[in-house]
């Protein structure tokens, strides 16, 4: 059986043929903030739909299903948006589902783009095998998913596992949610280049310019072995895994998987974060836990999505 996978990210969508397999076929990528969020998403996404399919001679009356991954928080019910991070406009109140079941007729489900990669590293990526997973994705924000038992942890309407949301410092950043001390305020790529942006003259000696300061210059600046920056970067491995610790007390998982480009940095970041973890849980949430990188990419969110819709 065939399948339209569906991943809707802030800057772009991803469409995929996937099989029930979890094999790609078939996939292409499409600008969806071209002109800053006046044309609306789902106008782009409905018409790269229409363009992948055409360009791909697939005939949608082949697809068993469509399954949708989506950045913001879904009601998983309706297949709605019920709300949004950042700055996307006319994004927030979309009905995904009615809206492309009406012009499919195909069974169509939504999930938020985080729990979907989690699901997707559980079908057929880093987490197969696993009943008790977390999974985080560090970039922009920090987003994650929670599978307990081997079922995906949705909450009331389907917006559980905000893992960037949950407070690490009573005292600390506001955050553009509102709360006092999210963990992506201290645990994300962007809270990471903040920091280095504003320590950038004392760290001293870094072959960028402050205002080019990204995940990737920092890192490869860390293999020459600058100390001041290593100190800084240190210090946000320790915010991941205090957050990280504090969660695996929650849920006691059998693996974490982290997802996001820094991830590819096994020994400058996942490793540090895995030995940070190990040695501060309470030991036998520590036993047999494994902490590693997600393996899926950029295409955990695609199988993801469509494994949701073949199991719901």
């Amino acid at each position: 059986m065939k399948y339209l996978g569906i991943d809707i990210g802030g800057t772009s969508v991803k469409m995929g043929l996937v099989t029930d397999k979890g094999d790609i076929l078939a996939s292409d990528n499409f600008s969806v903030a071209f002109d800053n969020y006046e044309t609306p998403i789902f106008e782009t996404v409905k018409k790269s739909v229409s363009e992948f399919l055409n360009n791909n001679n697939i005939n949608s009356s082949e697809l068993s299903g469509i399954g949708v991954s989506a950045t913001g928080q879904v009601n998983t019910t309706t297949g709605t948006i019920v709300g949004v991070g950042g700055n996307i406009k006319n994004w927030c109140g979309t009905e995904i589902k009615k809206e492309l079941e009406e012009i499919y007729n195909l069974k169509t489900t939504v999930i938020n783009d985080a729990n979907s990669m989690v699901i997707g590293e559980q079908w057929i990526g880093r987490g197969r095998g696993y009943k008790n997973i977390i999974g985080i994705t560090i970039g922009t924000g920090v987003g994650g998913g929670i599978i307990v038992d081997s079922n995906i942890l949705l909450g009331n309407i389907g917006i559980a596992g905000e893992l960037g949301h949950f407070s690490i410092n009573s005292n600390g950043k506001q955050c553009t949610c509102g709360n006092i001390g999210c963990y992506e305020q201290y645990g994300s790529m962007t809270a990471l280049v903040k920091e280095v942006k504003e320590k950038y003259d004392d760290i001293g000696n870094l072959s960028f310019k402050k205002d080019e300061t990204n995940g990737k210059h920092i890192f490869d600046e860390l293999e020459k072995g600058n100390k001041k920056l290593e100190s800084v970067v240190k210090e946000w491995i320790e915010n991941i895994g205090k957050g990280l610790v504090s969660l695996t007390h929650i849920f006691n998982p059998e693996i974490i998987l982290i997802g996001g480009a820094v991830s590819k940095q096994e020994k400058l970041f996942i490793e540090p974060v895995r030995n940070y973890v190990l040695n501060n849980v309470m030991k036998r949430f520590g036993e047999n836990l494994k902490v590693e990188a997600a393996e899926l990419e950029n295409n955990a969110g695609l199988v993801g999505a469509v494994y949701y819709n073949m199991n719901n």
